[in-house]
């Protein structure tokens, strides 16, 4: 079975068990506030899940496109390293335990300590995880901690830090990268796919660099990255699965939804970035498909690929935004 759909599966069926019953209304509310401080407006010194309330409906609102996120930057990780595998993993700021659903879908047997300063995200994240049946989430250690500047962290294999940065001040911010950076492997950052979010990327991705970690991914290289600021940034997207809950939460009729996320690996070990990747959505036109990529050698370029590149082209029509390129195998 594939352990990171399992996990999938685990995590929609935990979540439409312990929401059960949750007033729409009521979370839709709560929803509202917590949009504000998803999109990175409102920094504050303060958690921003205040109450059961508020934990109830992030996790209806946030955890699944989370856990999507995640995943793919740590498929990407995975790509990069496929023989690495951690032994502990620290989610900071970890609230109810999306990043560590994903980590524990990406591998097994490893040990989490999830660190968060709001309480009623970690009870329900421990209700959460205890229903699970994984077992890397059911032997989660789930602490309270202040995060941001002076957080003090365990060495760890794999630290995760996931839609955080845009909650904290600056200094705060700079402060956990560090200490994220000084205390991991492997260092696994996502935010928010806006131009904002972008930008804590790239800040944390230079300081990660400095502490002497090398980017494993999305990036090809540990160079700076081509794009001039202001005139464009760099995200992704993962295809969310949203339950009924989900789409009355956020007021939508359809099953799913695109996450656009921006995010950054960095290891202290060697690991093999890809030759390019596929930085937007491929175009697809009668008999070619342009390929916007960032390379090793050639920073930006745009490809196209036509059927006189025979499988090439075929591998072309099938690739998806964030892919390496050329797929594996190929020349």
């Amino acid at each position: 079975m594939n352990v990171t759909l399992s996990t999938a599966e685990a995590l929609r069926a935990a979540l439409a068990g312990l929401l059960d019953g949750l007033p729409p209304k009521q979370a839709a509310q709560a929803v509202d506030r917590l949009i504000a401080n998803y999109r990175g407006t409102t920094p504050t010194d303060a958690p921003v899940l205040r109450d059961r309330s508020d934990v109830a409906a992030y996790a209806a609102y946030r955890m699944p496109a989370t856990f999507e996120a995640v995943r793919s930057a740590l498929a990407a990780l995975r790509e990069a390293a496929p023989e690495w595998v951690p032994a502990t993993h620290t989610d900071i700021g970890g609230g109810t335990g999306a990043a560590s659903w994903a980590v524990a879908g990406a591998w097994e047997g490893h040990r989490t300590t999830v660190l968060d300063w709001a309480e009623p995200a970690l009870v329900l994240g421990r209700e959460l995880a205890g229903a699970s049946g994984v077992e890397a989430l059911r032997t989660a250690d789930w602490r309270r901690a202040r995060i941001g500047a002076g957080l003090e962290l365990a060495p760890a294999d794999l630290v995760t830090v996931s839609y955080v940065l845009g909650e904290l001040t600056a200094d705060a911010r700079t402060g956990l990268v560090d200490t994220a950076a000084a205390a991991a492997q492997a260092v696994v950052i996502v935010e928010p796919g806006t131009p904002d979010g972008y930008a804590r990327i790239i800040e944390a991705r230079d300081r990660l660099i400095a502490a002497g970690l090398s980017v494993a991914a999305p990036c090809p290289h540990s160079e700076a990255c081509p794009i001039e600021p202001g005139t464009d940034w760099c995200h992704f997207s993962a295809r969310v699965s949203r339950s009924s809950l989900h789409r009355q939460v956020k007021g939508g009729s359809l099953p799913y939804e695109d996450e656009k996320f921006s995010y950054v690996v960095a290891t202290r070990f060697a690991t093999e970035p890809v030759t390019a990747r596929v930085i937007r959505k491929p175009q697809i036109r009668k008999g070619q498909v342009l390929l916007d990529l960032c390379t090793r050698e050639e920073a930006l370029q745009r490809t196209t690929v036509t059927k006189r590149h025979g499988e090439l082209y075929r591998a072309a029509r099938d690739i998806a935004w964030g892919d390496a390129w050329p797929p594996p195998g190929d020349d």
